[in-house]
């Protein structure tokens, strides 16, 4: 059997195949990457594989049982790319697609989740068998933040006062290996964030304990934040996308106490504390 990896030079690529290995079925795996010799260092078989190419998907798929299709980074295209990689999967033959969707994509007012929903009804219409993988932000989208904080002297958002519940994505990356190698997972959708949930005062009070230095959270309106990552560099439609997603954390978009993803694991999910740690080391 041969599991199929979209992604897979990515962050959470990467660590799903390490997850994989650990369940000790690498001789399995297949990444589906652009560029092939970007993953030489999996030590897997790799095939090349662009989600804006549909001409070229069916053949990189042949022999793939399962599926792990890793949403695609590019905001507005999404749909279509993913739509790409389920017709060819259907035509060479996959069984089983599993799909990073977003957290609550049904009810969220992320501009995110409508391309999520959009792939979730074409897989669900495909007759593929699918799980969906419905997972909440990564921990590390904000612990990214950490150098600009030090040098600025503040971390700024415009969350306002709402609950956060992420997860690092080597949490993510585990759940997906289980499931992958887990019996009757087909039909299934998994909401999954982490357990702890905070907001960005209190990821700056994290920073400033461990970094022993002062870093108040300064909140912002949407547009002002928009303004200040335009101002580090960030193009304007990510730097509108960005304080758009923080508006939705303040409405409660990103917050989950379900526990699901912990459940799934076997374990608590990776600490604030913990990611903190690792991203100032």
């Amino acid at each position: 059997m041969k599991i199929g990896i979209t992604g897979t030079t990515g962050h959470l690529g990467r660590l799903v195949v390490e997850k994989l290995r650990e369940r000790g079925v690498a001789d399995s795996l297949v990444a589906l990457v652009r560029n092939p010799q970007k993953a030489a260092d999996l030590g897997i078989e790799s095939r090349m594989f662009d989600y804006d190419q549909p001409e070229t998907l069916t053949k990189s798929l042949e022999g793939i049982d399962h599926l792990l299709l890793i949403s695609g980074n590019e905001i507005g295209q999404r749909k279509v790319q993913h739509e790409n990689v389920i017709r060819a999967a259907k035509v060479a033959g996959v069984q089983w697609i599993v799909y990073t969707s977003l957290l609550h994509a049904d009810t969220s007012s992320l501009i995110l989740a409508d391309e999520h929903l959009a792939t979730e009804a074409v897989l669900k219409a495909s007759g593929l068998a699918y799980t969906i993988l419905r997972n909440g932000w990564y921990t590390e989208n904000y612990t990214a933040s950490i150098p600009g904080a030090l040098a600025g002297g503040a971390l700024i958002g415009s969350a306002g006062e709402g609950k956060i519940s992420s997860a690092a994505r080597v949490d993510y990356a585990e759940a997906a290996a289980i499931v992958l190698t887990s019996p009757e997972q087909e039909g299934k959708v998994y909401e999954l964030a982490g357990d702890e949930s905070y907001t960005l005062a209190d990821l700056a009070a994290e920073i400033s304990k461990q970094a022993g230095k002062i870093i108040p959270y300064n909140n912002l309106s949407e547009s002002e934040y928009a303004i200040a990552l335009k101002t580090v560099g960030l193009p304007e439609g990510l730097a509108t996308a960005f304080a758009s997603f923080d508006i939705g954390a303040s409405k409660g978009d990103l917050y989950d106490n379900s526990y699901i993803l912990s459940k799934l694991i076997g374990h608590p999910t990776t600490t604030l504390s913990q990611v903190v740690k690792e991203a100032l080391a």
